[in-house]
């Protein structure tokens, strides 16, 4: 065993992928989360301890019971409209309980950290592919929380050496091959899920957000990046920072894009059911395009995506849906 990893969130859908690529690399992942969005039976690979990031008490208690020799915090609210109905709860949770938890680490000897940061932090970007030196104007309070908490981290860096990797992710797709675990949101905001929901009858017709933008066929054009691929990121970025790394900020896409049209026509074909869609106008802020240039975790961390077909995604996420609803 190569000891313990703290995991905020870990019974969320990224968190869970995560411990279980921990484990699978001889780490113990300790699930901290609170359970009030994720999901108690996606803890399989290590203990949880029941807190919120903002206890700082309940955290220090954690580290001091476990002493991880890192932590990687996934615990964040993510859904775009809500941050914009209520930026309040965005600001307190994901910003005021990421410095709450950073004090406690602090007095535990400052572990480093793996942080679940967002392309949302570029907003409309000027170039595509994004880098990591593209401006950061973030059009919602969701992104603009990430973008607050990078900063923190880079001052607390520089002030108590609090080193850190910062994964800025685009699309997370798919599930776990295996079908242990997958992507259960509520309410659920991402297109591959709401998707595979529609054409299972479990959910209305599909909202295309814009038929409009200046792309082949008019539809937004996304980044998808398996979510197996995002926790093998994380597992390489915390044995970079466990031999010494420096902090670093880095995208983690598979450099392609797809529309919302072609995931719908990739959903077709991989379930050979037709998919309810209904026109919708354009959601502000929503850019044309958003893609990844990852060049630099492939550089840095030696990552590369394993599953980058949009079809593999698709069908991960489809088996673990049926698998889900026949249990």
């Amino acid at each position: 065993m190569s000891g313990a990893v703290l995991v905020t969130g870990g019974a969320g859908y990224i968190g869970a992928h995560a411990s279980k690529a921990l484990a699978r690399a001889g780490y113990q992942p300790v699930a901290y989360d609170n359970l009030s969005r994720g999901h108690r039976d996606f803890v399989r690979w290590g203990p949880l301890v029941e807190g919120d990031i903002a206890d700082r008490a309940r955290a220090a208690e954690a580290l001091a019971r476990y002493r991880p020799v890192a932590v990687m915090h996934f615990a964040a609210y993510m859904d775009v409209a809500e941050s914009l109905r209520d930026p309040g709860l965005y600001f307190r949770n994901n910003v005021g309980g990421s410095l709450a938890l950073f004090e406690a680490m602090r007095h535990a000897g400052n572990p480093p950290l793996v942080f679940s940061s967002t392309a949302a932090v570029y907003g409309l970007p000027d170039t595509v592919p994004i880098p990591e030196s593209a401006a950061q104007h973030p059009v919602n309070p969701y992104g603009e929380s990430k973008r607050m908490v990078e900063r923190a981290l880079h001052w607390l860096d520089r002030a108590h050496g609090l080193r850190h990797v910062a994964l800025r992710y685009f699309n997370a797709a798919g599930a776990d091959l295996d079908g242990e675990i997958g992507e259960a949101h509520e309410p659920e905001t991402h297109l591959i899920p709401l998707v595979l929901a529609a054409i299972a009858g479990r959910r209305g017709a599909v909202a295309l957000y814009g038929t409009d933008y200046p792309t082949p066929d008019g539809t937004a054009i996304r980044d998808y990046i398996h979510v197996e691929d995002l926790a093998e990121a994380h597992v390489r970025a915390l044995q970079y920072l466990l031999a010494g790394g420096a902090s670093a900020a880095l995208n983690l896409g598979t450099g392609s894009g797809h529309s919302v049209r072609e995931v719908i026509g990739v959903a077709r074909r991989v379930t050979g059911r037709d998919v309810p869609c209904r026109e919708a106008p354009r959601r502000a802020g929503d850019p044309p395009v958003l893609v990844a240039d990852a060049s630099r975790a492939r550089l840095l961390l030696d990552w590369r995506p394993r599953l980058p077909a949009l079809e593999t995604m698709v069908a991960s996420a489809w088996r673990w849906q049926e698998g889900s609803a026949a249990r």
